[in-house]
């Protein structure tokens, strides 16, 4: 290649990217969210929104812990500036232990790997297990961080059904069954079994030993991501899938949700030969996570009541459930159904037959209320019809009048549906780069 010869796109392609043609192939599937841009105004404090799933964290104690970081540097700083291992540091490890004992969990604190946040984790699993055309499952909708790092690592996702609790056993040993017959290999199927991300719905307990035992059968491993585990509103705290089978499950765990997304703390458990690997690609992606970080956090958990605050939390996002529910039940239109979490940050909902809420997100901006639409939360194009309502965020004040400017926009957009047929073509697109807008 000279300056005589520039790079010309490739057929198709508008932009002159002149490193269009090094790029690897994986790349083709890193797409940037679409509605990234409408975000930004989403932003305005005169919108509400709806769509991220960002914690509320006025309740934490502030003042005590600007206190503490500054006791950290004065008093720890040479350690905690320092670059640290890739394992994480022993003390945080311990105290994992001891939270993840509240879900049934017996753990060693060495097959503990600490991430920077558990999308780290997810992105070192497909990493050290997923070859290009390998098959994952997941639920349908499932995250969409998750569906970004599968798809950047060129794995196949095969969605499996859920109803009101949770993953379908069925439909899991009858995708299992279909993948053996066409020759595909299934490295892992991928649950978030406690209060959905983005379904908001909860796997309910006499399925987990079924579940676990299908898997088993088709020598397949579970990979289960269990941030909201603690944010449960009835004051229920369920068996995590890796208490009954710690040879087969990787558990990937965070802080973000209970304590502070901003310092990009989380976890991998794993069997301890699954560890090894993932403690070499954290030195290839990170060298170390974030040393500070890790000691603020465990300095918070020595010294807070942090069960106390999981409570506050609790006590929070319930209220705010409560609100998003009624609102829903007092605004929206015939033909509309959501979930009613027990927990966690998310109501999903369905819309009417013929209304595309990708196409429909624009209008909702103007009339300044945000959320998440549903075809990022697939691999498959599907879930046009659905969307994500977020209830952590705003106040339960702001989350009522959200949810009525939502049902105004439906309802104008339900009368073209009756008008004209359906506004858009149904919606195809793939999953979508993972964001704070859709966290």
């Amino acid at each position: 290649m000279t300056e005589n010869h520039p790079v010309k796109p490739r057929a198709g392609h508008t932009n002159l990217d002149p490193h269009l043609d090094r790029y690897a192939a994986r790349t083709a599937g890193m797409t940037a969210s679409e509605i990234r841009a409408l975000f930004a105004v989403a932003s305005r404090p005169e919108v509400v929104s709806l769509a991220g799933g960002m914690p509320n964290l006025a309740a934490l104690p502030l003042n005590s812990l600007s206190t503490q970081v500054s006791e950290i540097i004065t008093e720890e700083g040479l350690v905690a500036l320092q670059y640290g291992s890739a394992h994480g540091i022993p003390t945080l490890r311990d105290q994992i232990c001891e939270i993840m004992a509240l879900e049934g969990i017996s753990a060693h604190p060495d097959d503990i790997v600490v991430t920077v946040g558990s999308q780290m984790g997810l992105d070192m699993v497909t990493r050290i297990f997923c070859d290009p055309g390998d098959v994952v499952i997941a639920e349908g909708p499932s995250y969409v961080g998750a569906l970004g790092s599968f798809t950047a690592y060129q794995a196949k996702v095969i969605h499996v059904a859920m109803d009101e609790h949770g993953l379908v056993p069925e439909t899991l040993r009858e995708a299992l069954a279909q993948a053996k017959k066409n020759k595909l290999r299934v490295k892992f199927l991928y649950t978030i079994p406690n209060f959905h991300n983005p379904a908001g719905v909860t796997l309910a307990v006499e399925r987990r030993a079924e579940i676990l035992e299908i898997c088993r059968e088709y020598g397949i491993l579970v990979v289960e991501d269990n941030p909201y585990g603690l944010l449960g509103f009835n004051g229920q705290v369920y068996p995590a899938l890796r208490s009954t089978d710690p040879d087969n499950v990787v558990y990937l765990g965070s802080f973000s949700k209970t304590f502070a997304s901003g310092l990009r703390v989380g976890w991998v458990l794993a069997p301890h030969a699954v560890r090894e690997k993932l403690v070499l690609a954290a030195e290839s992606a990170t060298l170390c996570p974030p040393t500070l970080n890790q000691i603020i956090v465990s300095r918070y958990l020595s010294t807070h009541d942090w069960k106390g605050q999981i409570k506050n939390f609790q006590e929070n996002y319930r209220e705010r459930r409560d609100a998003i529910l009624n609102a829903l039940d007092n605004y929206m239109p015939p033909g509309c159904s959501w979930t009613k979490p027990d927990g966690g940050f998310y109501v999903w909902m369905t819309m009417p037959e013929g209304v595309d809420t990708k196409a429909m997100l624009p209008r909702a901006v103007t009339a300044r209320v945000a959320y998440a639409s549903g075809t990022g939360f697939y691999a498959d194009g599907f879930g046009s019809r659905q969307l994500r309502l977020s209830y952590c965020y705003p106040t339960p004040e702001r989350i009522t009048e959200g949810v009525r400017r939502l049902a105004s926009v439906l309802e104008a957009e339900m009368d073209l549906v009756r008008t004209f047929g359906s506004v858009t073509p149904r919606s195809i697109s793939g999953p979508e780069s993972p964001s704070p807008d859709t966290a």
